[in-house]
């Protein structure tokens, strides 16, 4: 299985016609269905349904989709990283952000980094820790901004000096949202939008609320948080977070009483062989918190 025939698999996944797939690829049609006929024979699962004119992905072919996309994106990485000019530091660092203030060190990290080396580009991808870690065990992510407590045994990182604030956004006619703070049981009896359950962060927000916790109604769980703010709003609930520099219509922030503050790492796998830019810049990061 090589690199060219998956690039020509997520063509023809993607524009789900074989003959418009062969153009945007510069080879003929019949080249391309002989090449994804021999994959789906090498993997022995069929990837595509056929009619006369659309192909479309089996459930084999999206689960194949994923890892084809993710091999492709590795290898291209890896050509990005082993062309380098030696002379000029070059290249494309990918890093993963959660949703949180600290994303504003991460900002100037890059920017100060940029001055000095203006040919780098940086990908930010946003997720959470769960979403961030698992890229970063793939390859496809360098480094990753997690907000505490998460395990980072097998990584290297520094701690952001960002405190990240808990509290809710709550809808502005909820009865709630006259008051200032949010309180352990004030949410009893709210619909409550919150972070997805059994994670490091909802076990901290558990034990915030204490004995209440069993009583919150939790209706919509969520790891990306505008869309939970909108399903906050429709039911007119309240949606537990960080706070950010965001502005939601007709949704207010009210801190967890008494307060709840988090921090957030810059983390990158220990022990592990980076591309030259990738290495630069964990260096200028460990200088600059030094």
């Amino acid at each position: 299985m090589d690199i060219r025939v998956l690039s020509y698999f997520l063509m023809a996944a993607r524009e789900e016609n074989i003959t418009r797939a062969a153009q945007l690829l510069h080879v003929t049609q019949p080249t391309l269905s002989r090449q994804l006929m021999q994959l789906e024979e090498e993997l022995g699962v069929k990837l595509f349904q056929r009619s006369n004119h659309s192909v479309y992905l089996t459930d084999e072919g999206m689960v194949f989709r994923r890892r084809a996309q993710e091999l492709v994106n590795l290898a291209e990485k890896a050509q990005e990283e082993l062309t380098q000019k030696v002379e000029t530091l070059s290249g494309i660092i990918a890093i993963g952000c959660g949703e949180m203030r600290g994303v504003q060190e991460v900002a100037k990290l890059i920017t100060g980094f940029q001055e000095r080396y203006p040919l780098v580009k940086f990908e930010l991808y946003s997720g959470n820790n769960e979403d961030i870690k698992e890229r970063m065990e793939q390859g496809t992510l360098d480094m990753g901004l997690l907000l505490e407590p998460v395990s980072i045994v097998k990584y290297d990182f520094i701690r952001m000096k960002t405190k990240e604030q808990w509290g809710v956004l709550i809808h502005k006619d909820a009865p709630l949202a006259s008051q200032d703070v949010i309180r352990p049981g004030d949410l009893v009896g709210t619909q409550v939008v919150t972070v997805h359950l059994n994670t490091p962060v909802h076990h901290e927000l558990v034990g915030w609320s204490g004995n209440f916790a069993k009583q919150m109604e939790s209706c919509v769980n969520y790891n990306l948080l505008y869309n939970a703010v909108i399903a906050a709003r429709e039911r007119k609930g309240a949606a537990i977070c960080v706070k950010l520099d965001c502005h939601y219509d007709d949704m207010k922030f009210l801190p967890l009483e008494p307060k709840l503050e988090l921090s957030s790492v810059l983390a990158w796998k220990d022990q592990q062989a980076y591309s030259k830019a990738t290495t630069a810049f964990i260096k200028y990061v460990k200088d600059v918190y030094r």
